[in-house]
């Protein structure tokens, strides 16, 4: 027999009012992208009328998007934000609606972005002790702002399933890049990414939400793999560099959510 999508939604908001839980994988509900550039699609180009967000047709919120029909759909992630930001000028699109929500954050917080620029210019006990200062910090001062964060989505969408998606590690270590940065340098790097993981893990699990691990979703296919790299080395324009390309939004982060979303 078959049933018309009209009764389907009817029958889930019935079970949703009578208290039972729907997963969003079946509601196909309101679906809000949050984050930074990781999640807005800087480095897979094709940015639209997005200005300076660099919101790519290429991003994996996008290609869930069009895959899975959400009843709505806000893409608001925007490169360069912050903790901060997601708070002033994404959270609103949040509401009580919302079925899924998708983000990543806290990178820029602890300065990644100027880690990696330090670590391309200067010495490799320059670079060490930034990559130190970033894992200090992610340490010891982001755990409150992403709890913040975290709390605001809660909050505004109390049945929403939430996932958390990590940044990949850079560099496969050893790996087959015969120039660039030594060793040493895309060690630290990677030392960072683990750091950075392990405390958005954290913080994602206290408040119940799923952490998606960009380092497992990139695994083999980070700069410097032999296979294929799913990440920007250095690139031009030089903002897109060091983010995943679009083999990377779609084989990285598209299927790695997909794979829990279903």
């Amino acid at each position: 027999m078959r049933v018309s999508r009209s009764l389907v939604i009817t029958l889930l908001t019935l079970l949703s009012m009578a208290g039972f839980a729907v997963p969003a994988s079946a509601a196909t509900g309101k679906y809000v992208a949050l984050g930074d550039s990781y999640s807005s699609g800087l480095g897979a180009g094709s940015y639209g009328t997005s200005g300076s967000c660099k919101r790519s047709s290429n991003a994996y919120p996008q290609l869930w998007a069009n895959s899975h029909s959400p009843s709505a759909f806000s893409f608001v992630a925007c490169s360069g934000a912050r903790t901060g930001d997601v708070l002033a000028n994404q959270i609103g699109a949040v509401t009580a609606d919302t079925a899924l929500v998708t983000i990543s954050i806290g990178g820029n917080d602890a300065g990644f972005a100027s880690v990696m620029t330090d670590c391309n210019f200067g010495s490799d006990s320059t670079c060490v002790q930034r990559n130190q200062e970033a894992q200090n910090y992610a340490r010891t001062q982001l755990p409150p702002k992403l709890d913040q964060v975290y709390s605001q989505i809660r909050t505004r969408a109390p049945n929403a399933r939430v996932l958390v998606v990590g940044y990949p590690r850079m560099y496969k270590v050893p790996g087959y890049c015969y120039a660039g940065l030594s060793e040493t340098k895309r060690s630290a790097i990677n030392q960072s990414a683990d750091v950075l993981a392990d405390v958005t893990r954290g913080r994602a699990a206290a408040r119940g939400f799923t952490f998606v691990d960009g380092r497992t979703a990139f695994a083999g296919h980070e700069i410097c793999a032999s296979g294929t790299r799913w990440i920007n080395s250095w690139a031009w324009p030089v903002e897109e560099s060091y983010h995943p390309n679009v083999a990377g939004q779609s084989g990285g982060y598209y299927a790695a959510v997909r794979a829990v979303t279903g």
